[in-house]
């Protein structure tokens, strides 16, 4: 039966079942390898899983654009583990996969609630809950200065007006013109030492949403004239913010210097730690 037009759900805010929504994707780049062999060992297919997740990915379920951008998010968090290439990586790439299947009917059974019975949402959740029976993380750990990584990625979205904002104008042209007294050499140092940092401190899925945040909040279209630019000169802006808010990720674990020389030429969008901060 067609849901009322009064039963749509137009918002992620307006979903009855927020709460989990939150609990699962706040959970996602903090899966460790352990609780992705964990999930992958749970998740067995069904019939009745089968017809659940058909049920819970119908076009017409609850929000379900945002439930394949999340699954694409997932697909990006995860996309070295599938690939197995690297020699940081501890879980077998097949066991990755089939976690991933775990996560993504988590997902969609969080978003689909409202029109599944209990039983199809239990079954969906199974895998997941057997690894993570209550949802303990509200935000992801952006690390000991995350005050300013979370000003940063707030900022980012106001580059993409400064067609029509003088202000985000004058912030992205200076950006632009540091970036060419950027060493290229000592910046690519110090980037691949802020990596080496996140994966040594677990935080290179943190690492992969930061940056995804990023790239999505510079490349939105302006609310003035719905352009989006997509030239040199902004790939070339975004490397070096996505880079800023990495350093600041991991600032704990690597030297101030490697900071300054990855945040230095966007400091403008960086709001200055008071003292005892």
């Amino acid at each position: 039966m067609a849901r009322r037009r009064s039963d749509v759900i137009e918002s992620l805010e307006a979903h009855p079942n927020l709460g989990e929504i939150l609990g699962v994707l706040a959970q996602l780049p903090h899966i460790s390898d352990r609780d992705l062999e964990r999930l992958g060992d749970a998740w067995h297919n069904s019939v009745q899983l089968a017809e659940a997740r058909a049920r819970a990915l119908d076009p017409d379920s609850p929000l379900i654009l945002e439930v394949l951008a999340a699954f694409e998010a997932v697909q990006a968090l995860f996309a070295d583990d599938l690939t197995g290439e690297h020699d940081y990586l501890q879980v077998d790439p097949s066991v990755a996969t089939v976690a991933l299947k775990a996560v993504r009917d988590a997902i969609a059974a969080s978003y689909a609630r409202p029109i599944l019975n209990r039983s199809e949402h239990a079954a969906l959740m199974n895998a997941w809950r057997s690894v993570y029976p209550v949802d303990a993380v509200e935000e992801p750990d952006l690390g000991a200065r995350a005050a300013e990584v979370k000003a940063l990625l707030s900022a980012m979205p106001l580059l993409a007006t400064r067609c029509h904002d003088s202000v985000a104008a004058s912030l992205y042209d200076a950006i632009l013109d540091a970036s060419w007294q950027v060493d290229e050499d000592v910046r690519s140092v110090a980037r691949d030492e802020a990596w080496h940092a996140a994966v040594l401190t677990s935080r290179r899925r943190v690492w992969g949403l930061v940056r995804r945040s990023g790239a999505e909040g510079i490349s939105r279209y302006c609310g003035s004239c719905r352009t989006r630019c997509d030239d040199s000169d902004t790939r070339r802006v975004l490397a070096l913010c996505l880079d800023a808010a990495c350093a600041l990720l991991v600032a704990d674990a690597i030297d101030d210097n490697l900071v300054d020389v990855l945040t230095l030429p966007v400091q403008a969008l960086i709001p200055k730690q008071r003292a005892g901060d």
